[in-house]
């Protein structure tokens, strides 16, 4: 298995000293794409969570996959009472058939004004 780490350009730069994503080309001509944590400015959670999903769908891209190759998704945020909030902004993103997840409460992520984070598996072709 042959694995690359990176930072695409055009699509959101890290905030720190880490690769955006981990591209592991699999035996038989699959790919899964890890993607390190989301997190995005706004005012508040359903802004956040929007710009954190744009970002994923930009990282997505550019490898070549979209949000529909997502397998796995995990979240993390610091208020699980307002779960329905990022709950409704995620669905516009995943209409269908939803990925696995995991969704915990943290008490604080890596910047303070974060309200969410999110990261995501996603396979493509095979």
């Amino acid at each position: 298995m042959q694995i690359t780490l990176d930072s695409p350009p055009g699509a959101p730069q890290p905030l720190g000293p880490y690769s955006q994503v981990a591209r592991m080309e699999l035996p038989g001509g699959g790919v899964l794409l890890q993607l390190s944590g989301q997190i995005a400015e706004g005012a508040d959670l359903a802004t956040q969570s929007r710009r954190v999903l744009e970002a994923i769908d930009a990282l997505l891209k550019a490898h070549g996959a979209t949000l529909g190759d997502v397998v796995n998704i995990r979240s993390y945020l610091t208020d699980i009472s307002r779960l329905s909030e990022y709950g409704a902004v995620r669905k516009e993103f995943f209409p269908g058939t939803p990925p696995t997840s995991t969704t915990v409460e943290v008490s604080r992520l890596f910047r303070p004004e974060a309200l969410i984070e999110v990261e995501v598996l996603a396979a493509i072709g095979a």
